[in-house]
């Protein structure tokens, strides 16, 4: 139906739906240690506030060649300012499978260093949060407070998924 740069309107039968163009898939860094989990807040044009989620980004979007892997440890410096010397891939997921065929790669990193002060590239003004996991419930419902939205995927760290 139409495709821009990144995205693609799709129709099959009656069902519509978007889907990443020219094969473009994403990566999703799982960054817990020591009991501190990165995340990062950023504005998001499609709701109109700034959302906390992990660490993610786009695979060879500057390099076609690029692996999942060296996007991942990519992404993770340029948006938090921490370098991880082990990542793992944990999985393929689909984070929306009604309405978009988008998938990204679960990453784990671990051995992190900080190495920089993260805040993202061309200006995407990227906010480094490094929160304690026993803390985690309590930032995200101040967050929330503050009008923040809540990426899905935080459902998968403890103490989220009650509040």
């Amino acid at each position: 139906m139409w495709q821009g740069r990144f995205i693609t309107a799709k129709r099959r039968g009656k069902w519509e739906y978007v889907a990443r163009a020219r094969g473009i898939r994403a990566a999703v860094i799982l960054a817990v240690e020591d009991g501190h989990v990165l995340l990062v807040e950023q504005f998001r044009v499609p709701l109109g506030t700034n959302c906390i989620e992990l660490p993610a980004g786009l695979i060879g979007d500057n390099d076609d060649g690029e692996d999942t892997l060296t996007s991942a440890g990519r992404e993770l410096e340029e948006e938090t300012g921490y370098h991880a010397e082990r990542l793992d891939i944990v999985g393929d997921f689909f984070s929306s499978p009604g309405m978009v065929s988008e998938s990204f790669t679960l990453v784990r990193a671990s051995g992190l260093t900080k190495v920089g002060e993260g805040g993202g590239v061309d200006g995407e003004n990227i906010t480094v949060h490094r929160i304690a996991l026993s803390a985690l419930a309590d930032f995200v419902c101040q967050k929330r407070a503050e009008g923040c939205v809540v990426d899905v995927k935080l459902l998968m760290l403890p103490g989220i998924a009650g509040i």
